[in-house]
């Protein structure tokens, strides 16, 4: 009995210390893999230039180095050139992860930034090369054209909007810059093609904002244009354009007519919302004028009836109005020098951006 108790009491001191043994060696493996050194991830940019024009793609490579995994997502982020370009996806792949990067329309050095979990974070840069074309040889460069249906929706869908939400504006409350029809439409046309975010909307001070996208290709001011959207000197884009004064941030009522918009009717049956018409008038004072084709009211939900708008100008003393009116209230306009009748050689027809092209 004494010797099998002492056999009893060894096997089990044994096998308590072989556990002990195994247990201490697995805490320690557990905290030398823990403890493990982050590995390295091994990027790589194809092509490394593309062309500024929002729409060209590079595609980033991030893979690992042999003898690590790896488990989540990678992230990138854009640390310098947040505006240049754009990170549209990410996804995992056997080896690691590849990003699909999208230019911007502005040129210049863009450096990412790529993370994930144990492994040291990496950088990687290319260069987005300014777009030098011209194709409609209208004087609007193409990186400034909104190539895409829904861009150029977006655009005419907040340019009206912008203009219509002054019409119910307090004049106290308008931009102190919407003076004239001109005016008008310059602000709305620079609002139109800004980002529509929080910080925009709490500058905008407007009565009501619309649940709409902002456009995708670029935002104002981020172009090689800078803040100056208007072409003021006539001519075929030239990359010297952009450095001696052709573009700027002012343009009159002619200068829109002439350099910045293309003809497309003188029947208001082929205007589309966001469209301008234009006028002179045998007048010296202020002979060119502009009103927006509204087409339907945004604000006034309901109905078929399509609207002008306009800003009437200064009189005198007279700091003028913003007024908006039917398409029959302007067909039938007391004076009839602003009908916009064929048979009407003061109405000059109806106008489209030269950024919207030749779409119909």
């Amino acid at each position: 009995m004494h010797l099998a108790t002492r056999s009893f009491r060894s096997r089990l001191a044994l096998s308590t210390g072989i556990g002990i043994l195994l247990f201490v060696g697995f805490v320690w493996g557990r905290s030398i893999l823990s403890h493990r050194p982050p590995g390295t991830l091994i990027v790589s940019i194809r092509p490394a230039q593309i062309l500024a024009d929002g729409h060209s793609v590079a595609t980033l490579r991030i893979e690992m180095e042999a003898g690590h995994s790896h488990a989540g997502l990678a992230k990138v982020t854009i640390v310098e050139g947040q505006h240049r370009a754009a990170v549209q996806e990410v996804h995992e792949t056997e080896h690691g992860w590849f990003a699909r990067i999208r230019a911007g329309v502005t040129p210049g050095r863009v450096l990412l930034r790529v993370e994930a979990p144990g492994f040291v974070p990496a950088t990687v840069e290319f260069s987005p090369t300014l777009q030098t074309t011209d194709r409609e040889a209208n004087g609007a460069p193409d990186f400034l054209r909104l190539d895409d249906e829904h861009d150029r929706q977006t655009f005419r869908r907040w340019f009206t909007f912008l203009a219509e939400a002054q019409y119910y504006q307090d004049p106290p409350a308008r931009p102190a810059e919407i003076n004239d029809c001109a005016a008008l439409i310059r602000y709305a046309y620079r609002e139109a093609l800004r980002n529509h975010d929080n910080g925009w909307v709490n500058s905008a001070h407007l009565p009501l904002i619309p649940a709409l996208d902002s456009i995708e290709k670029y935002e104002y001011p981020h172009t090689p244009l800078g803040p100056a959207l208007f072409r003021v000197r006539s001519g075929a884009f030239r990359p010297s354009d952009l450095n001696d004064g052709t573009f700027s941030q002012f343009a009159d009522v002619q200068t829109l007519y002439r350099l910045n918009t293309h003809f497309i009717s003188r029947s208001l049956l082929r205007a589309a919302s966001g469209d301008l018409i234009f006028y002179r008038q045998s007048s010296d004072h202020m002979p060119f004028h502009s009103m927006i084709f509204l087409g339907k009211s945004q604000i006034e939900k309901g109905g078929n009836t399509r609207y002008v708008l306009y800003h009437t100008g200064p009189t005198g003393k007279d700091p003028g109005e913003m007024r908006r009116l039917s398409m029959d209230e302007l067909m039938h306009f007391p004076e009839p020098q602003w009908r916009p009748l064929e048979t009407n050689p003061s109405f000059l027809g109806v106008y489209r951006w030269n950024i919207l092209g030749g779409e119909l």
